[in-house]
């Protein structure tokens, strides 16, 4: 008994060691992508115990902090649908996810984010942009492929990089300059599911936005049209998804009613454009395809709010 002690607790230590060297490895892409299925199947069943929680977890939704088993986990009745987008950060153990579900048995646009630590979810945010019943944009259906496909490494940029060209798009509009952003000729960016620059289609006769529609994304912001954003702040840039050349990033849209009237350039004919919206805030969620250091797909989605609301995560 006294020769197999020493074997025996030789066998325990190094079963703690392999424990040990697997809570230090981080979850990578194929974990993470993985444990939000986990999590959208565990709010479809209503069932939190279907997931593994930190006993500290946050949840924010639609800026306001509630308990997990609250709000979407009791409205969400299936899902998620063909479209839904990953944007996995092995490096910061955190993913980002838009994508359709059903609530109420209703098509509803959703974003996720996940942070986790030691294989468990800390933090979590959902903005739900709620339908209300209403059909959902048809681009909805069906993702476009380069927001699903692997970036070869040839076209990749660093991650530190990454982040910056996020947070210049938010720079692009508030400054009214397409140029202080890295946009490609063919970006295109999508607001929930409706083609909002670059528009290759055909636009109603009654669209007072049809002629900014059709302009590329940097020539569109460069024109003034969107004066009525005063500001884009509590930009939180989570995910950087390496792999797909992604980023994933929450923000607040500021709109507080000024200019009443805005200057508008490089559109023939068209001089101003009045400021109607009046004050609003509008919490967005945006996932950018970035290839050979430009933007070339946005995938936006976001709702109104009032005026000078927190994200819910501020004290």
């Amino acid at each position: 008994m006294k020769k197999t002690m020493p074997v025996i607790v030789s066998i325990l230590l190094s079963g703690l060691f392999v424990m040990a060297a697997a809570a230090d490895k981080p979850c990578d892409r194929a974990c993470l992508v993985s444990l939000m299925d986990k999590y959208l199947g565990a709010v479809v069943e209503h069932s939190p115990a279907g997931v593994p929680l930190a006993k500290d977890v946050k949840l924010v939704e639609n800026l306001k902090q509630i308990r997990v088993g609250e709000g979407l986990w009791e409205t969400a009745s299936g899902g998620p649908t063909d479209f839904k987008i990953y944007a996995a950060d092995p490096d910061q153990e955190q993913i980002g996810f838009i994508g359709v579900i059903e609530e109420k048995k209703k098509p509803t646009i959703v974003s996720i984010r996940l942070k986790v630590e030691n294989f468990k979810i800390t933090e979590i945010d959902h903005l739900v942009v709620h339908s209300d019943g209403k059909p959902l944009n048809p681009n909805m259906s069906k993702v476009r492929p380069a927001l699903l496909e692997r970036l070869p490494k040839l076209e990749r940029v660093p991650r530190d990089q990454m982040q910056k060209i996020a947070n210049s798009y938010y720079d692009a509009i508030v400054q009214d300059n397409g140029k202080v952003a890295p946009f490609a000729d063919e970006c295109q960016r999508r607001e929930n599911g409706g083609i909002s620059a670059n528009d290759p289609g055909e636009t109603k006769p009654d669209d007072e936005f049809a002629v900014y529609r059709k302009m590329k994304c940097s020539d569109q912001l460069s024109t003034g049209t969107m004066g009525y954003i005063t500001d884009i702040n509590r930009r939180r840039v989570f995910a950087v998804d390496e792999d797909k050349g992604l980023v994933f990033a929450y923000s607040m849209f500021v709109h507080n009613g000024t200019p009443k009237v805005m200057k508008i350039t490089g559109v023939p004919g068209v001089t101003e454009r009045k400021n109607t919206w009046g004050q609003f805030n509008l919490p967005a969620a945006h996932i950018f395809k970035i290839r050979n250091g430009k933007i070339y797909e946005i995938e936006a989605i976001g709702y109104l709010e009032k005026y000078g609301i927190k994200n819910g995560w501020e004290k």
